[in-house]
């Protein structure tokens, strides 16, 4: 397997990679959907939401987590989850910008 030269990037198509890469998967857009309508959650109650092992849930939550789209903190025996609101108008700003960029110019590609 070939080595990613990330370093030919700029920081801000490396950071929006990594937020796209933790959205990359079903069940991470079900949790993030999940998170956005409950305001906040425990591991327990997004394994009742998803046809998924508690140990599967818990590694996509921690995907989600380590690319900073959700925070968690300790209560007890439990972690509450929630969105980062930054990262998610992170995304929201870059394909904002995309879309701008996109009706600027006549795209008359691939008729």
């Amino acid at each position: 397997m070939g080595v990613t030269k990330t370093e030919h990037y700029a920081e801000q198509q490396k950071a929006i990679s990594e937020l796209a890469k933790a959205m990359g998967h079903p069940a991470r857009i079900a949790i993030v959907e999940h998170l956005v309508k409950v305001n906040a959650c425990i591991c327990g109650d997004i394994v009742n939401e998803l046809p998924l092992a508690q140990p599967t849930v818990s590694q996509h939550l921690k995907i989600l987590k380590e690319a900073g789209l959700i925070k968690g903190e300790i209560e007890g025996n439990s972690i509450c989850y929630c969105i980062n609101q930054d990262a998610i108008n992170r995304l929201q700003k870059y394909f904002d910008d995309l879309s701008a960029k996109l009706n600027f110019k006549s795209n008359n590609c691939c008729k």
